[in-house]
């Protein structure tokens, strides 16, 4: 880049203004997205080469997370103290039952049980520090903690939809592709902004559930 279009650019974004802090994180962290991008688990929901014995143990531990997940919202819920706190995350809690309702129907098609999930350690790990986080009570940084699953899974249904994607598990990648995912991902990051400070500790808690992330990916290999 020429120094005129180092300046074009530093100017450009200077009239844009400061970015939020969600995109500021997001940033930060792609490189871990890209890594999960990359997951052969990932390529396999992609190519319809992922073992069904996999996918299935990946659903159970991800229905076990996602109730866990819905719990940090009841947190969230009780340290806000705005009206409109309360619209938003009513919202994103219908869209936790939702994905759990496309859990039970991947279940009772491939004969999962999940009213006895026993979590592997990566499930444990991302259960006990989301948990652990939302009952400090710190909204910013609950609100760290939970954002990148909801902004990962987006960027992860968007970027497999826009390839040749194998009919066996497009159903998972087109829920995650939609427009009203999308939009939920960004009312949770709308949130966060409104929440959070742009703090060691808000951007540990976002990396440190980036990182939890990918090893969850991982233990489904």
């Amino acid at each position: 880049m020429t120094p005129v279009e180092v300046a074009m650019a530093e100017a450009s974004a200077q009239a844009a203004g400061p970015q939020p802090l969600s995109a500021t994180l997001w940033a930060a962290n792609m490189d871990l997205a890209e890594r999960v991008r990359a997951h052969g688990f990932v390529r396999g929901l992609a190519d319809g080469s992922l073992q069904i014995q996999r996918f299935k143990g990946y659903v159970a531990q991800d229905a076990y997370f996602l109730e866990a997940f819905a719990r940090a919202y009841a947190f969230c819920l009780a340290n806000s103290t705005s009206r409109d706190d309360l619209y938003g995350f009513a919202d994103l809690i219908a869209g936790v039952l939702q994905e759990l309702k496309l859990h039970k129907g991947y279940a009772e098609r491939w004969q999962v049980d999940l009213s006895c999930v026993t979590p592997v350690g990566a499930t444990s790990a991302y259960v006990d520090f989301l948990l652990t986080t939302a009952r400090r009570g710190d909204l910013g940084e609950t609100l760290a903690a939970m954002t990148p699953c909801m902004r990962l899974y987006a960027f992860l249904g968007r970027s497999l939809a826009a390839t040749n994607v194998a009919p066996l598990y497009a159903e998972w990648i087109k829920t995650y592709a939609d427009p009203g995912f999308e939009a939920l991902a960004a009312s949770i990051e709308k949130l966060l902004d409104a929440h959070a400070e742009d703090c060691e500790a808000v951007h540990a808690a976002y990396r440190r559930a980036m990182e939890l992330e990918y090893d969850f990916f991982d233990a489904s290999r």
